[in-house]
């Protein structure tokens, strides 16, 4: 029995848990965009080739690009592909299906044992540092991982560390009006001196998690550089191993121009994982595949609409049942 079936017999099982119940149709309507674009083209390829043959490596080359998995990663991805099935002395174009499934999820894993959880600290409270350009849903990823936290029973505190755009403290006190969440803002101050005062009201009024909004700049990386190592030292005078977490915030209906952003904040600063938001508003879902194999940086949470409950821990299981259940 292949990976997929596995999936398959797992996540229809009648006896699942309400709350799995709950994740699973998250990610099946989160997906949805994706699956039916990417599904149907496979679909399309079963129907057009009745042995594997170069040109349907050709084929499946330009679907998996078109589906946004990059050009690098895929030509890795049908390298591996030819490889096993030469190996394995595959012919029917049905084993063949399995067998993409399997690689495609082996190319994520890529034999690490995957933390797509939050580094909490053992004891005081955990910071957590968001970076990211403008416009990708920094702030309102903020405020929907703090509403999470709380309904997870957590104390959570929010910084407002983007002083500089027009509005960004305003919108996430907004956001902390609206879950009940303490904040900590000044308008128009230096960022490093608002993390200061949120690291040392978390510490010492015993909050459990803090998360902090920075700036959103990556015109000039010297100034951006400079900034956050700024702020990581703030941090760290008061609470030594901190920040716990970098989550960098990905728009991914910005597809490969994503990656240029992880790989352009990696050079900057220590990014421990990655937010994928908006994923259900594109049907070129494949760019999580592409983030973990071109950067070797998690994806942590995935935004799977707008509600506040729609942010979900990402499991590379649930995405590839929810990618190709229809297959």
């Amino acid at each position: 029995m292949g990976l997929f079936d596995k999936l398959k017999k797992v996540f229809t099982n009648k006896n699942i848990d309400e709350k799995e119940k709950q994740e699973l149709e998250s990610y099946d309507k989160g997906l949805e965009k994706t699956r039916k674009e990417f599904v149907s083209k496979l679909n399309l390829l079963t129907m057009k080739y009745n042995r594997i043959s170069e040109e349907y490596f050709e084929d499946l080359e330009e679907i998996l690009i078109m589906a946004d998995v990059g050009v690098e990663t895929v030509m890795k991805f049908i390298d591996k592909l030819k490889a096993r099935v030469k190996k394995e002395n595959i012919t029917s174009l049905e084993a063949l299906k399995e067998i993409i499934v399997d690689e495609l999820f082996i190319l994520y894993v890529n034999n690490e044992v995957i933390v797509n959880k939050i580094n909490y600290a053992k004891e005081g409270p955990t910071v957590i540092l968001f970076v990211g350009v403008n416009g990708v849903g920094k702030t309102t990823t903020i405020g929907k991982l703090a509403y999470k936290m709380k309904q997870e029973g957590k104390k959570v505190l929010l910084a407002a560390g983007d002083t500089f755009r027009a509005g960004a403290v305003e919108q996430l006190i907004e956001w902390a009006d609206k879950i009940d969440c303490d904040i900590v803002s000044k308008e128009a101050a230096d960022p490093s001196s608002v993390i200061y005062d949120a690291v040392n009201k978390a510490k010492k009024e015993n909050y459990d998690v803090l998360l902090i909004d920075t700036a959103g700049r990556l015109q000039n990386k010297v100034n951006l550089m400079n900034e956050l190592e700024k702020m990581n030292k703030v941090i760290g005078k008061v609470i030594p191993e901190a920040p716990h977490e970098t989550l960098i915030v990905i728009d991914a209906t910005t597809g490969q121009n994503g990656i240029s952003q992880v790989k352009s904040f990696k050079e900057i600063t220590n990014i421990t994982g990655v937010v994928l938001t908006k994923l259900d508003g594109t049907a070129k879902g494949g760019i999580v595949l592409a983030i973990k194999e071109t950067t070797n940086v998690p994806v942590k949470f995935i935004g799977l609409g707008e509600k506040k409950e729609d942010l979900r821990v990402f499991d590379i299981e649930k995405y590839i049942y929810g990618l190709f259940k229809e297959w």
